[in-house]
């Protein structure tokens, strides 16, 4: 064993909680997103190799085992493709909510009977959060990768039972409380319960409220290791845990702000039923389309152009298509810039990472509220598998789901045009009625090929 001394340990960890809180700092530019992952992943190694020098640690055999199949795990993992990121990220909080209740299960055993009020009110909220935080990020991810259904899957009474399960374990936590030494047979059943209740706290949401489900998860599984930290004296983990759960509760809160929608909406609304009606109606109306030929002289007949990205554009895989017309459209003196709904996708930030990884500078991208007092100047807007976002049903019907949420205005452009693969609605349920407007042309197709396609009409290499 190596002795190490307090003071550098503690020194250390007090590195590493600098590292993090400079990590969330970077992480909010994307000029400085890069430094602020490379700052977050120095302060993990940091606390981990900290850990191991702790002199209270005797017994290095499971830990390496753990360490070696996580890391076989979770390469592969971090390898996946771009549009992959959402569930991927909804599997890692499974994973850290999973760690966390594991722990405080552990630590309930090996405590029982000799256990204070106290420390079983740590456990408890710690286990709880952790169990719900597991199977509700599972399910989310299921929903991401289309395993399970995307629209919400709701029966009558639904939101009764639920809140009914989490009072139940609730319940059985305070009788435990009172009676810290005695009923241990409970907390198995607590533990079940919890785990239930996350699967009924995820199911009824739909994939349009995906994006505020992941940041909330977050914030839960954050949560969960902050308590996890008072459980086992981590003073580190207390921090980490918090600035990851109050961050995570942020990002969710400006979620919701950018839908104009509470959080008991989000969670208890079942937004994105089929709307059966608007569906039906596309039968009596006609829209415009348009070839890549035609695309390409509008555009390049243009001197400013908003591209709108979407969902659409990250199934296709198509930012780098979406590059390249940048590039040649730039060479023709076609002022081209990105507007970025914060919902855009299926997870926060989802747009600005896959333009990133095509290299697409960060002073093109633009907000919300810029896009829209620049749209009604600007020649062309550009839509690329964006739908709900761009639906201007939520300025005008006030009938409509979406009504009052916040959109990126293209209808107000002298020239819409829309790289779809169908006119079926987004994940909200409802038809963009943009799509019937005189100034819009539908451009048909896979996102990634219609791009190119404009490209090499517009003389650029496109393939």
């Amino acid at each position: 064993m190596i002795h190490v001394n307090p003071d550098l340990t503690e020194f250390s960890y007090i590195v590493a909680v600098g590292l993090f809180i400079l990590a969330l700092k970077w992480l909010s530019s994307p000029a400085t997103a890069r430094r602020g992952v490379l700052a977050g992943e120095i302060g993990a190694a940091l606390a981990v190799l900290t850990t191991f020098f702790n002199p209270t640690l005797v017994q290095y055999r499971w830990i390496l085992v753990a360490l070696i199949v996580g890391a076989i795990i979770g390469i592969p993992l971090g390898m996946v493709h771009m549009t992959a990121v959402p569930q991927r990220t909804a599997l890692s909080h499974a994973f850290g909510a999973l760690a966390a209740a594991t722990i405080g299960i552990a630590e309930y055993y090996v405590r029982f009977p000799n256990l204070t009020r106290f420390g079983m009110t740590e456990i408890s909220l710690e286990v709880i959060i952790g169990a719900l935080s597991f199977t509700g990020s599972l399910i989310a991810a299921g929903k991401l990768q289309e395993f399970l259904p995307q629209r919400p899957i709701t029966y009558k009474g639904q939101n009764i039972v639920s809140f009914c399960t989490l009072g139940a374990a609730i319940v059985i936590a305070l009788i435990m409380i009172v009676e810290p030494g005695r009923f241990p047979a409970l907390f198995p059943a607590m533990v079940i319960v919890s785990l239930l209740f996350g699967v009924m706290l995820v199911t009824p949401i739909g994939g349009a409220d995906m994006p505020t489900v992941i940041a909330l998860l977050n914030s839960y599984v954050g949560l969960s290791a902050a308590l996890l930290g008072f459980v086992l004296d981590s003073k580190v983990l207390v921090v980490a845990g918090a600035l990851d759960g109050s961050s995570g509760f942020i990002l969710a809160v400006i979620m919701c702000k950018a839908m104009n929608r509470s959080f008991t909406n989000v969670l208890f609304g079942a937004f994105g039923q089929l709307q059966v009606s608007a569906a039906a109606a596309q039968e009596d109306r006609t829209v415009r389309s348009a070839s890549p030929e035609e695309a390409a002289g509008i555009l390049a007949a243009s001197n400013s152009v908003i591209v709108i990205p979407g969902y659409g554009m990250a199934v296709a895989q198509a930012q780098h298509k979406v590059r390249e017309l940048f590039d040649t459209l730039g060479k023709k003196g076609v002022d081209v810039r990105f507007a970025i709904h914060p919902v855009a996708g299926r997870m926060p930030g989802h747009m600005n990472v896959l333009l990133a990884e095509a290299d697409i500078p960060y002073d093109k991208l633009i907000d919300m509220e810029s896009a829209n007092s620049d749209l009604p100047h600007t020649d062309v807007a550009l839509i690329i598998g964006a739908n709900d976002v761009t639906n201007p049903a939520a300025k005008t019907d006030q009938g409509s789901p979406i009504y009052g949420m916040p959109i990126i205005e293209a209808d107000k452009a002298r020239t819409v045009m829309v790289i779809k693969r169908s006119l079926s609605p987004g994940f909200a349920g409802i038809d963009n009625g943009l799509y019937y407007m005189d100034k819009t042309l539908m451009l048909f197709g896979d996102a990634r090929a219609f791009v190119g396609d404009i490209v090499r009409e517009l003389g650029g290499e496109g393939h």
